[in-house]
């Protein structure tokens, strides 16, 4: 029976660069199988499938690895693109890979059909040559609770998961309000590095002025809803509508909310409503149900249309997508939906995503989606994740208060030998492209956001002059429905303190980052640094009573019985 199943299907096509010239020896990797094909003299292939739909990865050395989506009785011609010294100009990101089988190198990596973006971790920089380095700004904080998922299901974590900059955001550390007149408070501070005595990290705290919700903008908003099969579980469409009844609660008179779904069709479920009809809202939010395949594309297109139809010039314009990602219908690879979101977001309207589910979760094309949307992102596991998001943090989720926000830092050569951005791997400079721009992101409501630089001194006696600058940071923002740039200039002095004397929240960001270079298992991370070490500087420095910061140290226990498990039940398949 199963091998019936296995031909079902049969995906044929062929492989041509782009003077349509045939490519013999493309590596083909399907997901689904994890099984490698190839490509032949004429460039053909013909795979079997045992699914209507299917994926697969092409990748051939001097060509740019490409991954589609499709419907596998349709002849598929895929076109690669060489690789030369213009293939990426104008970029300013570093593109994120990650080697796949026999060496290949792919730009999506994929976990059990969940699929992530790859990470290109950020290198140490030596002053001598470069010390300018430049990185958006976001409030996203997916990664935080899918890491958190996967532990609590006694998982290994996928290291592509793990982006600790979205770790660190997720707990608002050290979050302080800034002056009256200001939108951003900066601060910095250096200190030891716990898990190299050699080096030093460099905080830089950044807290965005918190809005009152009585004065906020209206709101135009609409719910965006993946009710396909997909959906039909409980940690997904069932989850989806207890976090919307949440978020209705906060609703004015004067806001406005509509509802398009996709699943099998798109539809206007709801049109606008006005705030003050939370019965009708809840009742219609209450019906919804799962059946269908998934048009994300048309979804998008018709939930924007929406939007500028009832667009509130001066207003919160905003999208909420809540989905597990898993388009199958339409425009369906990043790439395409990064063009898409790109074309979409000159009208003005912002885009929320709320991913869920598991085993079929696409992460890399939800983070696609909010990056490319001027939004954030937010996974939710559970119900109190849902009351974080879109209760607790209601207006830092949907109300922005900056947009196209970035961050430059400057360091002093004659200080500092080399330094490493902890996190951000997505959003590293190109060193050198002088030319290129940075898309940067949107900053929410009263949102506290924690950089950590790894730092190598020159001397470490060097760094005990208080007088001495040791970096410059600029930061970039657009205020809401503004054009014009706006810069805040910070210095950073030498203000070193031992880490026990430090503000604790920068002690708990530092456990956290540790967390998230073990997971990651980064080279720079040193593997004799254990989960108990962590733990300990976390619970050295928690705020009693913070019931997150007290998860997070049965979480590093957690991932010590997973990963010391693990070695154990290697060291015994040796045996």
């Amino acid at each position: 029976m199963s091998g019936q199943v296995a031909a079902q299907y049969y995906i044929r096509g062929d492989v041509t660069d782009a003077k349509r010239q045939p490519l013999q020896n493309v590596k083909i990797y399907m997901p689904a199988t994890n099984t490698l094909y190839s490509s032949g003299v004429s460039g053909g292939f013909g795979i079997p499938s045992a699914n209507i739909y299917d994926s697969l990865i092409f990748s051939l050395d001097g060509y740019v690895s490409q991954s589609i989506y499709f419907k596998t009785n349709e002849y598929q011609h895929v076109v690669l693109e060489k690789i030369n010294a213009t293939t990426h100009s104008g970029r300013q990101k570093l593109v994120s890979l990650t080697m796949g089988n026999e060496g290949n190198i792919f730009p999506i990596a994929y976990y059990n059909d969940e699929s992530y973006s790859s990470l290109a971790e950020n290198d140490f920089i030596k002053t001598t040559n470069e010390h300018n380095t430049q990185f958006s700004m976001r409030i996203d904080k997916a990664s935080y609770s899918n890491v958190r998922r996967f532990i609590n299901q006694n998982t290994r974590v996928p290291p592509d998961a793990v982006r600790i900059d979205e770790m660190l955001n997720y707990f608002n550390f050290n979050y302080k309000e800034p002056g009256e007149k200001n939108v951003f408070r900066i601060e910095s501070q250096l200190s030891d590095c716990p898990w190299n005595k050699d080096h030093r990290l460099l905080f830089l705290n950044l807290s965005g002025r918190k809005l009152n919700l009585d004065h906020v903008p209206r709101s135009n908003l609409v719910f965006l809803i993946d009710v396909s099969g997909s959906m039909d579980l409980p940690n997904r469409l069932p989850l989806l509508k207890e976090a919307f009844q949440l978020l209705i609660k906060n609703l004015r008179s004067e806001d406005t909310v509509s509802i398009v779904t996709y699943g099998g069709s798109v539809g206007i479920w709801m049109q606008p409503t006005g705030g003050a009809e939370k019965e009708k809202i809840s009742k219609a939010i209450e019906e919804l149900t799962a059946s269908g395949d998934t048009p994300g594309e048309a979804a998008i297109r018709t939930a924007y249309k929406l939007a500028e139809s009832t667009f509130i010039q001066g207003g919160n314009n905003r999208i909420i997508l809540a989905t597990d990602g898993d388009f199958n219908i339409g425009q369906r690879n990043e790439k395409e939906l990064e063009e898409l979101i790109a074309k979409e977001k000159q009208t003005g309207v912002s885009l929320t995503c709320l991913g869920v589910g598991m085993g079929n979760y696409k992460d890399s094309k939800i983070e696609a989606l909010s990056k490319k949307g001027n939004g954030n992102f937010a996974y939710i596991d559970d119900v109190k994740e849902a009351e974080k998001v879109l209760v607790t943090e209601f207006t830092q989720t949907l109300y922005s208060i900056a947009s196209n926000v970035y961050v430059n830092v400057k360091f002093n050569p004659e200080f500092i030998k080399e330094y490493r951005l902890i996190g951000y791997d997505n959003k590293k400079s190109v060193i050198g492209e002088k030319s290129t721009e940075l898309e940067g992101g949107e900053i929410g409501s009263g949102s506290g956001n924690t950089i950590i630089f790894e730092i190598v001194p020159s001397h470490i006696d060097s760094l005990a002059d208080e007088r001495i600058n040791i970096a410059d940071m600029t930061l970039h923002y657009h205020l809401p429905n503004d054009t014009l740039e706006q810069i805040v200039k910070h210095t950073c002095v030498q203000n070193y303190n031992t880490f026990k004397n430090i503000n604790k929240d920068l002690q708990f960001a530092a456990s956290v980052a540790m967390l998230g270079l073990k997971l990651r298992e980064s080279k720079y991370f040193p593997e004799d640094v254990d989960w108990d070490t962590i733990k300990n500087i976390a619970l050295q420095s928690l705020t009693p009573g913070n019931f997150l910061e007290t998860e997070f140290t049965g979480l590093v226990d957690k991932c010590k019985e997973i990963y010391l498990d693990g070695k154990k039940k290697k060291h015994k398949k040796r045996q």
